[in-house]
């Protein structure tokens, strides 16, 4: 079954892809983004901050996911030329840390708009 939060998140980011295409840097794709949440009326936070434990005790250092959607769902946008494990392994930190199973990495940065859809659950991870 098809996960209505993020394919309405990734036919946004098409959206925007279409629009702007690749080769700006990742401030303008967030902020085209964010206008093309508004007007597909998808429910988004512009980078909240998430806090980072360490061994029980929070870290001053925190976490700011480009957006949360629908109050679950993180989303990661880079700008690219290709994606490699290393954005990956972040935003699979960044799920732990927020306690959310859901996250979208979506690349601008190459000619066709590149995005991975990951699961968290019970420190396993499922690329969809």
């Amino acid at each position: 079954m098809r996960d209505k939060r993020t394919y309405a998140i990734i036919g946004a980011a098409i959206e925007v892809h279409k629009e702007l295409w690749c080769g700006f840097l990742e401030a303008v794709y967030q902020e085209a983004l964010e206008k093309e949440f508004r007007m597909q009326k998808i429910p988004f936070k512009s980078q909240p901050v998430v806090k980072i434990f360490y061994k029980g005790k929070p870290l001053a250092k925190t976490y700011q996911p480009d957006f949360v959607c629908f109050d679950e769902v993180i989303i990661e946008i880079k700008a690219l030329g290709a994606l490699s494990g290393i954005e990956e392994a972040q935003l699979i930190n960044y799920l732990k840390t927020a306690r959310l199973s859901v996250g979208l990495l979506i690349n601008f940065g190459a000619r066709s708009l590149e995005y991975k859809r990951l699961i968290y659950t019970n420190k396993s991870v499922q690329s969809a």
